[in-house]
């Protein structure tokens, strides 16, 4: 089923020799008579994974599995950040890091994250609004091996910027006759404790010669479990302020925090594969693959919801040398103590993705070679994220940030006051919800014609037809934040908060203790939060609540013998807003011709493939276009002055959008053996990757403001300004980012498990997709066309992303004996990336009154500080500059094990993003007319930082059929770390913990 000759020879070798038992190796013993060393396992599966890379046509690594259905880590994820240039995000959501993963989310290869996902050399998604898989809903059970194309060449698939991802599953004429795996997993978390959660797995494959030809069939299934915890504790931004110390400017924050996420997850896959091969010339297959996912989590957390200008800070603080707070007691007189919030918040997620695909090889003549591929895909996806929350004045904070981590310090009637329900209010519910489908029907064909010639090896060519549908819809507002009862506002429409020690409110809630808090190693008071049946009740429970501020409301107009406006809540719209619709379809034509060669006469023979790839794609997006205004009222008689206010009266119509673009994607793989174990190579392509669904949204809100003064002695109003502004959910007329790109190799293969490899690679990148600002015209009732600043996703800047590559692992059989079965494998990626906005929008001061919306591009480009100044110069999301393995292996006899380190340096995670944005920043600008106010929308660059995780594996085979195992993932206990950009420096943002995990795991195979 793989396209690419000698990868495919190179992957079906590695297989069966992998697949019937492990691999044999001459070596020549003290006798002088070679000697048969038989691998299996974790060497055997290096031995195959090195001989793909050697053997390929292009730049390529390759994990292949220890053993039937066992890839070496937990999740696909965690593979694939064992390769060389390849990291992986720990946190669950982009716009959300507050929340971590403990198995890993999306993947970045070279910095990058344009990544394309293959399932057996096909296109594969998700239904996620993006174009690639979630790699944490795939069953790495079914999984033979991973492989990833660093710079792929013109018979491969377009859309793979930063590379591609080919997970590949066994076939049944992989193994010689019947093959039968079983295996069965207990894991463990040290810091949630409780029960351990199962997985499964089972593979059935054979073989027959019938009357009909030669007939295969493999059955492979996979159940999986993971219940782990993650603790945290966070401090809050830095505010400037001139009124703590006289004379002095200190930076303080407005609280620190902490929370608890227990999460659960299930995956389910399902594959099967029929073979058949009638006769020597034809081969044919049909594939069915299913994976199911479902998690959920729950959170108890406390965060700040304080004002930041109230906070007092106790006599005997301390300040680093550039006025950051360091220590000391925080309190809020003025607000009656520091307003916190206690939420329980939950969010669960059931995804489902179907594959079905049939291939079909005829080779009629020694020279010819016709191939047939159609595959059906559909998936799915439903989320709903809901939270309830409490909200509570805390007397006082005393911190200690000196360290390595906070330090909160509660004496004993901080602890009484936390724990009492008296002194909370009900603050406010927030719901979320989304769901989305997804269908594709690709098919190609391709043709191969070999020589008998002594230059050119083959020619190829081929086309490939797709279609794909995306619906996704979500609630509108999205994440949809409503009051309950809040201190602010305390005199506007309620006289009092809803108190739980006012019987009318009380109940519905529980005390929170935070036991085993980081490992025990941090005591945090316990807290007061909303029972978890409130959040996962959403809409009723929501109903309920928001009586209570109706109860407020009533009785606050009563008093103030006002009449009542108390409007009932009202939920987030679903599935009935255009808002939160998203439709595509999108249709793509390729054709691609690719020819191979070799100089095999050449002192240093050089072989390779040119070729080019012309694909076309054409695409539909269904939505609406909003256009309201706010027409002044001009009084009978009344003359206007100024700028002409342009007649177009308001509407709401649907509106389909469409688009096309071609792209020639040429490609040169080149390879030069200066020997049987050395050898280099050199890559150049163009390629593409097309724009995420959820960008190409065709929902636009234009708006006319007028400002006017009126001069009612002249009998004049004047108009001031007309502003026409708009903002689009999404581009439909976005371009793909393109890339040209170069990559050169230096490759020594010393032994079967043995090699050294260096990568540099130079990728430039045009038409980055950012949020900025285009024209979008409207005509008036007169026909005249006016120009509308809209704010949405734009082709708006270039960058770059180069760097190298260092790879080497290698047994040292030559040890004595009882050290022979040591190996190591380390390898090292250095990355420089860089972005350049096509149009600047840097400004050194962020602007009062101008939200933390899409249209604050200031804001979202460059980051605001708290004081009101841009940051500007910010890298590219997710890029860490350095990243490195290193494991050491031992396989000896019946006994293989692993101790593996994985490091990243830190890497901007996003700014603008929830937990480090606000809109009450001080506008320091001395121009502004504001000067001086808490007006500003604030936006800190949030970072994930260095991190490094130490797992480990053991397994002892009992028999040839039996083994047995334990692994273990994170037993260094490392502590995932946030920072957060301020004028004071870098500071420490948040810090989460997990725990070590332990997993025991029996195997039996015949």
């Amino acid at each position: 089923m793989n396209n690419y000759k000698k990868t495919a020879i190179a992957v079906a070798v590695a297989q069966i020799a992998l697949m019937s038992g492990g691999a044999a190796i001459a070596q020549v013993g003290a006798s002088g008579e070679p000697a048969v060393v038989v691998v299996s396992g974790q060497r055997a599966a290096l031995n195959s994974a090195q001989k793909v890379k050697q053997n390929s046509d292009e730049i390529v690594d390759s994990i292949v599995a220890d053993d039937i259905g066992k890839l070496p880590d937990r999740s696909v994820t965690e593979v694939l950040q064992r390769v060389v240039g390849v990291t992986i995000d720990r946190t669950m959501s982009k716009s959300d890091p507050e929340h971590f993963s403990v198995e890993g989310s999306g993947v970045s290869i070279r910095g990058l994250n344009y990544v394309r996902s293959e399932l057996n050399g096909r296109d594969s998604f998700s239904a996620n609004g993006g174009r690639s898989l979630n790699y944490e809903d795939v069953p790495p059970e079914l999984m033979a091996g991973v492989d990833i194309y660093k710079n792929p060449s013109a018979e491969q698939i377009e859309g793979a910027i930063s590379g591609l991802v080919n997970l590949r599953t066994a076939m049944p004429f992989d193994y010689k006759g019947m093959k039968v795996a079983l295996s069965a997993q207990t894991t463990y978390s040290d810091l949630k404790k409780g029960r351990s959660s199962p997985s499964a797995s089972g593979l059935f494959s054979n073989r027959w010669k019938t009357g009909i030809g030669e007939v295969g069939v493999l059955v492979d299934l996979a159940y999986s479990e993971s219940a782990t915890r993650t603790d945290a504790l966070q401090v809050e931004p830095y505010f400037p302020r001139d009124d703590v110390v006289p004379g002095k400017t200190v930076w303080i924050p407005k609280g620190a925090s902490w929370r608890t996420l227990n999460f659960e997850r299930q995956r389910e896959g399902a594959y099967g594969a029929l073979q058949w091969r009638p006769n020597r010339d034809i081969n044919t297959s049909l594939t069915f693959f299913k994976s199911r996912y479902k998690m959920d989590w729950d959170e108890q957390a406390i965060f700040a919801a304080s004002n930041p200008y109230n906070i007092l800070v106790g006599p005997g603080a301390t300040y680093d040398g550039k006025g950051a707070f360091v220590s000391g007691t925080l309190t809020d007189p003025a607000d009656k103590g520091i307003n916190y919030g206690g939420d329980t918040r939950i969010a669960n997620r059931k995804s489902d993705t179907t594959d079905v695909s049939w291939n079909l090889v005829w080779r009629p003549t020694s020279s010819w070679t016709f191939k047939s591929d159609l595959q059906s895909i559909r998936a799915k996806t439903a989320n709903l994220d809901s939270t309830v929350a409490t909200g509570v004045q805390m007397p006082k904070q005393q911190m200690d940030l000196a360290g390595g981590r906070p330090n909160l310090i509660f004496d004993s009637a901080d602890l009484a006051y936390l724990a009492n329900p008296n002194n909370y209010y009900w603050a406010f519910t927030q719901e979320h919800a989304d769901r989305s489908k997804a269908k594709g029907t690709a098919w190609k064909g391709d043709a191969q014609y070999d020589f008998d010639h002594k230059v050119m090896r083959d020619i190829r060519f081929g086309v490939r037809l797709t279609k794909r549908d995306a619906v996704t819809e979500k609630t509108n507002p999205d994440y949809n934040w409503v009051a309950i009862s809040q201190p602010w506002q305390l005199g506007w429409n309620i006289g009092q908060l809803a108190s739980l020690g006012d019987p009318r409110f009380s109940g519905n809630t529980r005390v929170h203790n935070f036991n085993n808090f980081f490992g025990g190693k941090v005591s945090v008071p316990s807290l007061v939060v909303p029972n978890t049946s409130l959040a996962t009740g959403y809409p009723d429970s929501y109903a309920g609540l928001h009586k209570y501020h109706d109860i407020l409301c009533n009785e606050h107009a009563a008093a103030n013998g006002a009449t009542p406006a108390c409007a009932p809540w009202k939920g987030a719209s679903y599935g009935t807003d255009p808002a939160g619709s998203n439709e595509q379809t999108e249709k793509t034509g390729a054709f691609y011709t690719q020819a191979r060669f070799g100089f095999d006469d050449l002192p240093m023979p050089i072989d390779g493939n040119i070729g080019v790839r012309y694909v076309k794609t054409d695409m539909k997006a269904s939505g609406y276009t909003v256009f309201s205004y706010t027409r002044p009222t001009i009084p009978a008689g009344y003359q206007t002055t100024g700028p002409a206010i342009p007649n177009i009266p308001a509407f709401v119509r649907p509106q389909d959008y469409s688009g096309s673009y071609s792209n020639v994607l040429p490609s040169l793989n080149l390879r030069m053996k200066a020997s049987d174990k050395l050898q280099f190579r050199f890559a150049a392509s163009s390629a593409v990757s097309r724009p995420d669904f959820s960008q190409l949204q065709g929902y636009t809100t234009l708006t006319q403001d007028v400002k006017t003064t009126s001069d009612d002695a002249a009998g004049i109003v004047r108009v001031n300004s007309v502003t026409l502004t708009g903002e689009g959910s999404g581009n439909p007329a976005l371009k793909p980012v393109t890339s040209r790109q170069v990559d050169l190799t230096a490759e020594w293969y010393f032994a079967p498990a043995g090699s050294l490899t260096l990568a540099v690679f130079n990728k430039q990148l045009k038409d980055i997709i950012v949020d900025q600002s285009y024209n979008f015209q409207l005509p008036d009732v007169n026909g005249a066309m006016n120009n509308f600043t809209v704010t949405a996703p734009i082709n708006g800047a270039k960058g770059r992303a180069r760097g190298f590559e260092l790879a080497y692992q290698q047994y040292f059989d030559n040890l004595p004996q009882w050290l022979s079965g040591l190996g190591v494998q380390a390898n090292f990626t250095f990355v420089d990336g860089k972005k350049t906005m096509y149009q600047s929008v840097f400004q050194e001061y962020c602007t009062g009154g101008a939200g933390n919306g899409a249209s604050n591009l200031n804001l979202n480009m460059n980051g605001c500080d708290t004081n009101g100044r841009s940051f500007g110069n910010l890298p590219l999301y997710n890029q860490s500059r350095r990243s490195y393995n290193l494991a050491l292996m031992y396989d000896k006899g019946p006994l293989s094990a692993r101790l593996a380190y994985n490091w990243r340096s830190r890497s901007l995670q996003g700014v603008n993003v929830n937990g480090t944005k606000g809109g009450d920043g001080l506008d320091s600008n001395p121009a502004s007319p504001t000067v001086g106010q808490h007006n500003v929308s604030y936006g800190l660059p949030t970072w994930a930082a260095a991190y490094g995780q130490l797992d480990a594996s053991i397994f002892y085979k009992i028999t040839e059929q039996l083994s047995f195992g334990l692994e273990a993932q994170n037993i260094n206990d490392a502590k995932f770390r946030q920072e957060m950009d301020q004028e004071i420096g870098t500071k420490g943002r948040a810090w989460f913990a997990t725990g070590p995990r332990y997993t025991a795991q029996m195997r039996y195979s015949f």
